[in-house]
């Protein structure tokens, strides 16, 4: 029996011309020869082609922005028309913001200038800024404006004194005097305050106009107090021959079962204002208090009133 060979007969070397895929051309085998591999004479591998029906579908060609097809909007041209955009609604906030300010401006304006809806109108450069003739840019010590024998006089007994600290530097000062020795308790305060000028007060903005609107805010409180109030009705009478106006009030208070009688003094001066307030303790649940003098305490609170006016001078 002839024996095989084990090799089977090799085929004439053929050369295969190069074919275009879908990505480029393939390149062509080598020739075979004596000594090629037995699978040189196989065709050439091709990459698979992608059908319609194929799940996965090709790439689309990549398209630079600067050549984008019609109907397509570039990146840059989309960043133009977002910045010219964001410049229009800047206009627009900066128009509206403006508006607003010139509103604004003419609201001021008009309270500045008419002062009120009775007044009539001022124009602001006949506003007052600066401390008038006769106005005091200064108080005294309140402690020390009123005498030892004073003191002695209207509040007998053990007294203590206190100095409340001043809230308004120079332009105020106040002093307290306290007497607790049953059945007598007493607390004075004195307050004495020079107002400064003030855009705020009537007229022309004076420090005078600023003690007198609040005079008449002092005198309308006590003899009509606010609703709810603990602070009862007061019996005013004006006061002549001190300051510019003056009035004295008396008040009763009833608070918690205990019962006191407070004498008040009130002097304006220019641009002061003179503040006397005498408490006097009439009944209380703990202890053994009054009664108390009514007509002792208003002269008790006049006389404190008078001393500090003279004080002013």
């Amino acid at each position: 029996m002839p024996q095989q060979d084990p090799f089977p007969p090799r085929r004439s070397a053929r050369h295969y011309a190069p074919e275009q895929g879908p990505r480029g051309p393939v390149a062509p085998m080598p020739p075979a020869g004596d000594d090629a591999p037995p699978w040189a004479d196989l065709p050439p591998v091709r990459p698979p082609r992608h059908s319609a029906d194929s799940s996965e579908a090709e790439e689309p060609p990549f398209v630079p922005d600067d050549d984008a097809p019609r109907g397509r909007r570039s990146r840059a041209a989309i960043g133009a028309r977002a910045r010219r955009a964001l410049l229009r609604k800047r206009r627009r906030s900066f128009v509206a913001i403006g508006g607003a300010v010139v509103a604004i401006a003419a609201i001021l304006v008009v309270v500045f200038v008419t002062r009120g809806g009775n007044q009539a109108a001022v124009i602001p450069n006949d506003f007052i800024t600066t401390f008038q003739p006769g106005e005091l840019e200064q108080v005294p010590g309140a402690c020390e404006v009123i005498p030892a024998a004073t003191v002695q006089q209207y509040l007998p007994g053990k007294v203590k004194q206190a100095a409340p600290l001043p809230i308004n530097g120079k332009l105020g000062s106040a002093c307290n005097w306290t007497v607790d020795h049953q059945p007598v308790y007493r607390l004075l305060e004195l307050s004495m305050l020079a107002y400064a000028p003030n855009g705020l007060a009537s007229g022309n903005g004076s420090a005078t106009n600023a003690a007198t609107d609040v005079y008449a805010q002092m005198l309308q409180s006590l003899q009509n107090p606010p609703k709810r109030s603990v602070n009862a009705g007061a019996t005013v009478t004006a006061l002549s021959g001190m300051g510019n106006e003056a009035f004295s009030a008396m008040q009763v208070f009833h608070v918690g079962g205990a019962v006191s009688d407070e004498a008040t003094v009130v002097i304006r001066f220019h641009n002061v204002i003179v503040t006397v307030e005498l408490s006097g303790l009439e009944h209380s649940n703990k202890g053994h208090y009054g009664p108390v003098d009514k007509t002792q305490l208003a002269s008790a609170a006049l006389a404190f009133a008078q001393a500090a006016y003279a004080s002013l001078h």
